[in-house]
């Protein structure tokens, strides 16, 4: 019955009880973020609509929620929804007394707790709205966080506070909105669901102690950038293309929707592997996702629910973050999988990986020609 159900805020209590004693500021943070979900899906949930409304301050005369409006430190665009999701999980998090600092995805800079707000122990990261290319064609998208602990005797922290690796992360999760709007999240044991029930207005408990599956046999890489890719990416993708015919022995599905939270939710669910890998691009060499905001909470998760999340040569969460916004390689999901590709990265940077022909993207196909692939420069037009 619903009023039986375990709701998301009752979780964290039981949790916090089950290893030996309440915090009572990460109870309350974590219940400000899921308050922030809320209104975020109610906000993409108006899609097209007009007007396009903050749901905590009201902006009539914003345009549509897929329209173009400005560029973020990363020289990509933000669409309204991304400004009015970041402004959302700001003022929903700033005044309850658990943060001394936030960073954000869409700013330039940690966004400073207002004076009159009393200060935390906590910092809170977030990518507003992942996946936001996707409204304009209503799929599904989400929230990223990450909280950390400030430095002791810090409450105005500087962007050195913030460079801390994943291994010291105390909570992370995201949100889906989606068919059922849900929150997934660890809070350093196990990874656990929870799903928006509308009669009662509240997550719960749908999806406890979450395992990766050990099988796997689907991969999700974006193949419109195969001619980038470093041999042992390429290397991995071509054995998984050929199929029960290839060394693998199996046929495999490749899925990519360019929305990082629902890639790992369908490994959570369904096991496999996600590679955003480095790439031969002077501009991608470093990788394309934020370690802060989206690698080290979804590497987090990963590993809870067994899994493993790598850049394809060291562990995500102990990469040394040296900037806010750096970026790193992301390869995460089924262990067996990425043990797989991170061998093959070794074996390639030792010189030892076997050389390995690609009928697929090979001589005369209908896509590259071999020096194109063995070299990763641009083909003669």
């Amino acid at each position: 019955m619903p009023y039986r159900r375990t709701t998301f805020s009752k979780f964290i209590i039981d949790d916090q009880r089950r290893r030996g004693g309440g915090d009572t500021d990460l109870t309350a943070l974590l219940n400000d973020v899921q308050t922030a979900c809320k209104f975020i899906a109610t906000a993409v949930a108006r899609g097209t609509l007009h007007p396009i409304a903050n749901p905590l301050c009201g902006e009539p005369d914003a345009p549509p929620s897929g329209s173009p409006t400005s560029t973020n430190v990363h020289g990509e665009v933000q669409k309204p929804l991304d400004l009015i999701a970041n402004e959302i999980m700001l003022r929903t998090c700033e005044y309850g007394g658990q943060l001394c600092g936030m960073a954000s995805e869409e700013m330039d800079e940690p966004y400073a707790i207002p004076p009159e707000y009393p200060r935390g122990r906590y910092l809170l990261l977030f990518d507003p709205l992942d996946g936001s290319s996707n409204l304009d064609v209503n799929l599904t998208v989400g929230t990223i966080f990450s909280i950390l602990r400030a430095p002791e005797g810090v409450d105005e922290p500087t962007v050195a506070d913030f460079l801390q690796p994943g291994t010291r992360q105390v909570a992370a999760g995201f949100s889906l909105y989606g068919p059922a709007d849900m929150i997934v999240a660890s809070f350093g044991a196990g990874v656990h669901g929870f799903t928006m029930d509308r009669e009662i207005g509240a997550y719960t408990l749908t999806h406890p102690d979450m395992r990766i599956p050990e099988a796997a046999c689907e991969f999700a890489i974006n193949a419109s950038n195969e001619r980038f890719w470093e041999p042992p990416v390429r290397r991995y993708v071509e054995e998984c293309t050929r199929g029960r015919t290839g060394p693998r022995g199996q046929d495999f599905n490749m899925r990519w929707n360019a929305c990082f939270v629902t890639e790992v939710y369908r490994i959570l669910t369904r096991g496999g592997v996600f590679l955003y890998p480095r790439d031969v691009r002077p501009s991608h060499k470093p990788g394309r996702l934020r370690l802060l905001y989206e690698a080290n909470p979804m590497g987090m998760l990963v590993e809870q629910a067994g899994g493993v999340a790598s850049t394809g040569r060291e562990r995500i969460m102990e990469v040394q973050p040296t900037s806010l916004h750096q970026k790193v390689p992301v390869i995460l999901g089924s262990k067996a999988e990425v043990e797989r590709i991170v061998a093959y990265h070794t074996a390639h940077d030792r010189g030892e990986d076997a050389a390995f022909h690609a009928p697929l993207f090979g001589t005369r196909s209908l896509f590259l020609d071999t020096g194109f692939l063995d070299t990763g420069t641009t083909p003669h037009a």
